[in-house]
């Protein structure tokens, strides 16, 4: 499949955030990425529903919501009623990990597993067939503007040759450090979505920062 672009909010003008939201409207991203975090599953806290439904009123785009939460079952019919397209729960927050995917679907979204650094892809292993998405966190999750661990490109070779054999629909995306240094090198590790946070809204031309990630070769 063709290598998805979901730009990061959390790395926007939160006092512009309308405007920033319409600029991704004009561009060649393919998602919104929403990054939710509670401040206990990650030591930050960014937004909710209220952040959540201003953004659905003027997103164009599908919202790729990201869920850095504790006891993510909670709120998954919630984000998905305030326009979640895909909701991605943390492996490591989810004890009963099949039946928080299965709540997902039934709210009517895509469902997506994370893995923080430290967690092997082969943990997936009993139910990545169930899976429309999994995110490979290439940093810690928190903050943004983190160095890249290089350990990503083994894990994406991982999930890919996983996914070739169980669910070969599978997007397989990569978060963390992502830009145009390293987009092509990560589309060979396997990686299909990519996103983006200050790549993208630190760049001089927004714009073309997506358009380069999106036409990298």
């Amino acid at each position: 499949m063709n290598h998805l672009v979901a730009p990061s909010i959390l790395a926007s003008d939160f006092g512009n955030l309308q405007r920033d939201i319409e600029m991704l409207n004009r561009s060649e991203a393919d998602w919104i990425h929403v990054d939710v975090m509670d401040g206990m599953f990650v030591p930050n806290i960014s937004f909710g529903f209220p952040v959540m439904e201003a953004v659905k009123k003027h997103a164009t785009k599908p919202l790729d919501v990201h869920l850095m939460i504790v006891d993510p079952d909670r709120y998954i019919k919630e984000f998905a009623e305030k326009g979640a397209y895909s909701i991605t729960v943390h492996f490591e927050a989810c004890p009963h990990l099949h039946r928080t995917i299965q709540g997902i679907k039934e709210a009517g979204c895509h469902a997506g597993v994370a893995l923080n650094p430290h967690t092997p892809v082969a943990f997936l292993d009993d139910i990545i067939q169930d899976l429309d998405l999994v995110l490979i966190m290439s940093v810690n999750p928190g903050f943004g503007g983190q160095k890249f661990i290089p350990n990503t490109y083994k894990k994406l070779h991982d999930l890919k040759a996983l996914s070739a054999l169980r669910n070969p629909n599978l997007y397989i995306e990569v978060d963390g450090g992502v830009g145009e240094q390293n987009v092509k090198q990560l589309i060979d590790a396997g990686a299909n979505v990519f996103v983006a946070g200050n790549s993208v809204f630190s760049a001089v031309d927004q714009l073309q920062a997506i358009k380069n990630l999106k036409n990298p070769f």
